[in-house]
Order: C-alpha cells, then sequence, then structure tokens
C-alpha cells in the first residue's frame, strides 16, 4: 500500500512540470477574464465606440492595446462624436466595464442625477479599488470623512492660512531652498520638492501642528499614496473575479504604511479625545481651553454632534484621514509639479514670472497681515491672509492654465449606473443596465479650440487678464453681472468645460484649502527665490492607459534672491 501511494506521488510530481504548471495559470487567467467579460454590463450597438470595436477578439485586442493607446482614443472620440454632440464608448482595463465618454451638452443631464440612481462614490471606489487600497470595504464605502470636509473645512480656511503659511514657508525653504545662495544656481528635483512640501502642508490641516513636520509620519503617507496608485495599476491587469485574493495580496503594504502612521497620528487622537472629555467633564484647567481647528477636531465634533460613537474609535479616526491623505497629496503634487514646469518653459520674454512676482509682493503688501516674532522658530513679515490670497488673479489664472493645459486625466466626472432599473438618456435614447459607467472628455474639451483660443498653448494670463482688467474700471463703469461672470474664471469655480476639480454636487471639496496652498508655495518661491527658464523642450508625461505618469526625473535650477520678501 505504502510503495502504490509512493508511486501515486511520484507519477504526479511527474505531471507537474514547469512549462504545464504555467500553462495552468495562463488557462485560468483567461478562463477569469472570459467569466468577467460575460458577466459586464452590456451597451446598446446605437452608441458608437473607439479602438477595436466589439465582440470578444476585438475586446482582447483593445485590452492589449488599452495601456498604450487610450489616450489617442480618447482624443479620437472627442472628435469624431462629441463634437457632434454623441456619446461614444471607450475600451477600459481588463478588471472594468468599458465607460461611456458623454458629450458636453449631456454634463448637467447627467450631474443632476439622484445619488441612487447614478454614484459618483461608487465609482469612484471602482476605479481606485477603495475596497482594498483603503484597507477594508467599511472604509471604503463610508463617506464620513467627505462629510467632515464638506462641513468645515471651507468655513475654518480664514482660521488655517496663517498655519498653513507657517508650514509653507518651512517646508519650501527646506525642500527647495536649502544650500542655495544669491550667487550660485543649484539644481533641484521638482517632484521630490514637491514631495517634501505638499505632505507636511496637508497635515497641517489633517492632523495639526504636532506631527505635520514629523518625517516619518509623512514619509509613510507618501509611500501609502505610491503604493496606492501602483496597485491601481496591477489591479487593472488582473480580472475582478480575481480580485478577493489579489487585491488583498497586492495592498498588503498599505497596511504597513498606515501601521508605522498611527506610531504618531494615534497619540495625537487619543490625546484631543482626552481633552475633549475633560473640558465637557468641566475640569477648571479646560476652561479657556479651545481645539485646534484640524480635521482631528473636526470629526470628533461631528461624531459627539450625531452620537456617531464608533467614529470615536482613535484607529478608526486614522484610517478615515487615507483617502484625504490619497487625495491631496497625489493629485495636489501633481499639480504643482505641472504649474512649476508650464511657468519655467514659458517664454522668458513674456515677463511671466516677473508679473507673478510683483503680483505677489504689491498683494501681501496690501492685504497681508505682519507676522508674530518667533512665532515656530521664524522671523516678523507680511503674511497671507485668506482675502490676499483671493487677490491673486494671475497666480489663480497661471494654475488653472496649468490644469487645463497639461491635464493629468484623460477622462473625468466618472459615474456608475446603480438604479436596478438602469438609465435611459433622453437626448440619443438609449439605455444603460445597472453597472454600467458613464464620464466626460477632458482632455478633449481642455484643448478644444472652439472653447480656448490657442488650445495647445500655455498661456499663464488667459483667465486674469479679463479680471484685471474690470477691476481696473472705475466703480462706475462697473457692471455687477460682468462682475460675477469673471469671479468665475477662478480656478475653483467649475465648469462643463473645466473639470480638474469634478463638477456638480460632487465636485472635490478641498478645493478651496488646494488653491490657497499653490499659491502660498508659488508665491513664497517667487518672492524669496530666482527661478531658471528652462532650456529645450518641456518635460513630457507619458500614459499607461487613463494613468499619466509625470517626468519626475526633472529638475529646476534656484538660487536665493537677494532682495527676498517674507512671506
Amino acid at each position: 500500500m505504502a510503495d502504490h501511494q509512493l508511486s501515486l506521488r511520484a507519477q504526479l510530481l511527474d505531471c507537474l512540470t514547469i512549462g504545464r504548471v504555467i500553462l495552468s495559470i495562463i488557462l485560468f487567467f483567461i478562463g477569469s477574464f472570459v467569466l468577467d467579460y460575460t458577466w459586464r454590463p452590456s451597451y446598446p450597438s446605437s452608441i458608437p465606440m473607439v479602438g477595436h470595436g466589439r465582440g470578444l477578439v476585438n475586446t482582447i485586442r483593445n485590452i492589449a492595446n488599452y495601456m498604450f493607446h487610450y489616450r489617442e482614443w480618447v482624443i479620437e472620440g472627442y472628435e469624431k462624436h462629441s463634437k457632434s454632440d454623441r456619446a461614444f464608448i471607450i475600451p477600459a482595463s481588463l478588471s472594468r466595464p468599458h465607460d461611456i465618454v458623454l458629450p458636453r451638452s449631456q454634463t448637467a443631464w447627467l450631474l443632476e442625477r439622484p445619488d441612487h440612481i447614478v454614484s459618483a462614490h461608487e465609482a469612484h471606489n471602482d476605479v481606485l479599488y477603495s475596497d482594498y487600497n483603503l484597507l477594508g470595504r467599511e472604509n471604503a464605502r463610508t463617506t464620513w470623512y467627505n462629510r467632515v470636509i464638506h462641513k468645515f473645512l471651507a468655513r475654518n480656511l480664514p482660521v488655517l492660512v496663517p498655519g498653513l503659511d507657517q508650514e509653507v514657508s518651512h517646508s519650501v525653504d527646506v525642500a527647495f531652498g536649502a544650500g542655495t545662495t544669491p550667487d550660485d544656481y543649484k539644481e533641484v528635483n521638482l517632484w521630490n520638492a514637491w514631495l517634501g512640501v505638499v505632505p507636511q502642508v496637508t497635515n497641517r490641516m489633517l492632523v495639526g501642528r504636532d506631527i505635520c513636520r514629523n518625517e516619518e509620519f509623512n514619509k509613510s503617507m507618501v509611500a501609502f499614496v505610491d503604493a496606492f496608485v501602483l496597485n491601481c495599476l496591477i489591479l487593472n491587469l488582473i480580472p475582478k473575479i480575481l480580485h478577493p485574493v489579489f487585491g488583498r495580496l497586492v495592498t498588503t503594504p498599505n497596511w504597513w504604511h498606515w501601521r508605522k502612521a498611527t506610531k504618531h497620528s494615534v497619540p495625537v487622537i487619543e490625546k484631543r479625545l482626552r481633552d475633549f472629555a475633560r473640558k465637557e467633564a468641566g475640569d477648571p484647567a479646560y476652561d479657556s481651553w479651545t481645539p485646534p481647528e484640524d480635521f482631528i477636531t473636526w470629526t470628533i465634533r461631528l461624531a459627539k454632534a450625531e452620537n456617531a460613537t464608533a467614529e470615536l474609535d482613535p484607529y478608526t479616526i486614522s484610517k478615515r484621514l487615507l483617502p484625504i491623505q490619497f487625495a491631496a497629496i497625489h493629485t495636489t503634487v501633481l499639480t504643482g509639479h505641472g504649474v512649476l514646469l508650464d511657468l519655467l518653459s514659458s517664454d522668458p520674454a513674456d515677463g511671466v514670472l516677473e508679473g507673478l512676482r510683483e503680483e505677489a509682493a504689491r498683494v501681501l503688501a496690501e492685504d497681508g497681515e505682519d507676522g508674530q516674532d518667533g512665532q515656530d522658530g521664524q522671523g516678523g513679515g507680511r503674511r497671507w491672509t485668506k482675502n490676499a490670497l483671493a487677490r491673486l488673479y494671475r497666480l489663480d489664472s497661471a494654475i488653472r492654465e496649468s490644469q487645463r493645459v497639461s491635464n493629468f486625466s484623460a477622462t473625468l466626472v466618472e459615474r456608475k449606473v446603480v438604479a436596478p432599473e438602469g438609465l435611459t438618456n433622453p437626448a440619443e435614447g438609449w439605455h444603460v443596465p445597472q453597472g454600467a459607467y458613464l464620464t466626460f472628455n477632458l482632455q478633449g474639451l481642455h484643448h478644444d479650440p472652439e472653447l480656448y483660443d490657442r488650445p495647445e498653448e500655455y498661456d499663464a494670463f488667459r483667465f486674469s487678464r479679463p479680471r484685471e482688467a474690470y477691476e481696473a474700471l472705475p466703480a462706475e463703469k462697473k457692471d455687477p453681472e460682468e462682475g460675477l461672470r469673471l469671479k468665475k474664471l477662478g480656478m475653483v469655480t467649475t465648469g462643463d468645460a473645466h473639470l480638474a476639480f469634478g463638477h456638480g454636487r460632487h465636485a472635490c471639496p478641498g478645493r478651496f484649502f488646494v488653491a490657497h496652498e499653490l499659491k502660498m508655495v508659488i508665491a513664497h518661491l517667487l518672492l524669496n527665490y530666482d527661478l531658471r527658464h528652462l532650456t529645450g523642450e518641456r518635460p513630457r508625461p507619458k500614459w499607461v492607459g487613463g494613468t499619466i505618469i509625470p517626468p519626475t526625473e526633472a529638475t529646476i535650477q534656484i538660487k536665493k534672491r537677494k532682495a527676498a520678501t517674507a512671506a
């Protein structure tokens, strides 16, 4: 009997050759893909499709070419279909159904659909694989962190600006200016410099001054964001049916980075909870205590107001920070990186840097406030206020124009049909089932010559010229309606031709914070440093499917200004 078992085992081992194992794995993946394909929502044949067309064979061709031709397909679809007010279908990655890209004329219709018909939250979760990247379904599916930001962030910006200004001054000088002198230019890697600034400034708003400069905490959050992006690329290539296994495997580093961060964040959260408890208990030592304005305080306030006791757990609060860390660090670094490349690639004869520097110095002198000596180890000087930042029309325009011409996504404003009965498009008459995805063509809209004069050109003051001309008019010649129209040219005002922050009721709730942050960083650079224009062509990003890979190797030349302005 024993000899028979040994013989059987030997025969089985002989069958398990490397070639057969590899073939079995390939067949398993093909079978998984076929199952995924059969379960995807089907779209009407009346909706045209770019790429290689429909059917199983063409679907395989689309998937094979998705990584290299997605952006080209987006541009093709805009010219062939969107400009004729027609929707079109664009192939998706291996793990997702195709997207229906709607024309600009249907923006209002889609965004007016209620959340129980089309869901932004469900779409974002699917696109970002949040059930895995955000450490589990419970943290991915909650909208709690979004509610906190919506309720508290914008109204607290005037209070936040002084603290943010401190972090901007400190982080920019460390990341960009360390070792520079007024005599010689120093070469700085632009991507790494932005990664040294944005996490610190962002975390002043999220976790407060106690740990926003903690190097290990910030590095853990940057590593979490990097892993998040990499995981999205990997899971794009794996059939969805296999995600319950592979999703947990590839996102293991996310847990590690979060755990490292909690060593610093959880003690701060626990102390804040104790401080609130002592204040509420009437402790005399806390009679004059007021909590710092940051996300930790805001989430505690909202949880207490709604008796949401589960949201008062320190580790839960630390997890609620993660989607904001991803959104705030990733997109802000991409945007800031693109803005400086665009500014430094502009023609020096146009005087863009000088125009921005003049505006920043003038507005800071007129609307800034005096800093306090010794605060956070910094000397006095003029400091930014919310009102002063709002008057930086040129800088606002330069950032918005970079968002337009150097967009970091080809499509945006994703929605998923969640209604069991599906969705009918009244303009074109087609009907799509539950599970369908709809989006808009960011690449085409932002580069349409019918919407923007010379659309491929970076014109830093494109949106500020009419605003400055209006402000220069005598009061009696100003038309209030024209003033309101021009105000909508600001970078935070979304529209059906400006989708960098999304649009509609689900537009990015943190865009006002991001605008303040970017303006303060760039203004500080211009007022305190000289930046040398780039020679040659602007470094260009690469595209992998719908994901942009920025030119992270790009460097700039920077030195201290001889006549720097404290800011």
